[in-house]
């Protein structure tokens, strides 16, 4: 299995970095996020589907939570009405997770491999040449160089800033994808989420490479510009203009002023309402005289 592993998936990208790195005059850092635009350019297709599953799920989230209000208690016959509206609607909910599931394998061979790639002893040298296509750009690579702007990229940052970075960029990214709630409890549970996982990844940022974590970076950073263009703007990252706010060019004392005007229109009404009483009762007591007379 270990055989099969490296061969099928650690030594392409290993080898494929360190042929970047050499042909990117030996920055191995330019080389990551080189390699990294790649991966998510060749994962595009599968990351549009994401994208408008994700907003195909959205979109039926009312009438799931009509299904749910009315099969409360036959939770068999919900599972089976979800499963039909996901057909009629041609959703997949498992579309969503395959971007996920594909650069899983890629972040742990990244890890090897940029363990390997940078060794620095000759036992972890001679580790790395059982592993290394006869190519030469890949000889003319070696040993590589693990310093990139502050980091080095076999060690964490010790400064934070990938680890803001990575927190800060994983949250722009679910920001942009999760609706507001109608129900208070997923409210809280969208919330919990969107400050969850940013955090979590900002905790590992602390303790595996750094070239790791400027992968992580750059690809979300293109997560966010695919789906920016693909979601058609930044989503749910902006709120809908006017929301909470008065109508343009209108205030409070606007909004009071309708009321105000009623107000008076219904003095004004009842004054002449009594004016005409008054006449009346004039015209009367004069009709009563002359009928006297």
């Amino acid at each position: 299995m270990a055989e099969l592993w490296n061969m099928l998936i650690l030594e392409p990208i290993l080898n494929s970095l360190i042929s970047l790195c050499s042909m990117l005059g030996g920055n191995f850092g330019l080389a990551i996020i080189v390699f990294t635009v790649v991966v998510r350019i060749a994962l595009l297709p599968l990351t549009i589907r994401q994208t408008r599953s994700t907003k195909a799920m959205q979109e039926l989230q009312p009438r799931l939570q009509e299904l749910q209000k009315r099969y409360a208690k036959d939770q068999q016959k919900l599972q089976q009405e979800m499963v039909k509206l996901y057909r009629e609607a041609g959703i997949n909910p498992l579309g969503c997770l395959w971007p996920l599931l594909i650069q899983l394998p890629i972040w742990i061979a990244l890890y090897q491999s940029i363990m390997q790639a940078l060794a620095a002893t000759p036992e972890n040298l001679l580790n790395l040449a059982q592993h290394l296509y006869s190519w030469d750009l890949v000889a003319r690579a070696v040993p590589l160089n693990e310093r990139f702007l502050w980091l080095q990229l076999s060690k964490p940052d010790p400064n934070l800033i990938l680890a803001l970075l990575v927190g800060a960029t994983m949250w722009v990214q679910q920001k942009m994808v999760t609706p507001p709630a109608a129900d208070p409890r997923q409210q809280s549970m969208n919330n919990m989420t969107l400050m969850m996982m940013p955090l979590m990844f900002a905790l590992f940022t602390l303790s595996f490479p750094s070239g790791l974590a400027l992968y992580w970076v750059v690809s979300n950073v293109v997560g966010i510009v695919i789906q920016y263009f693909v979601g058609g703007g930044w989503g749910y990252l902006r709120k809908p203009p006017g929301a909470g706010k008065p109508a343009p060019g209108r205030d409070v004392s606007d909004a009071k002023a309708p009321s105000v005007a009623s107000g008076k229109e219904a003095s004004k009404s009842k004054t002449i309402a009594k004016t005409a009483e008054v006449k009346k009762g004039v015209f009367s007591e004069n009709e009563r005289a002359r009928s006297q007379r």
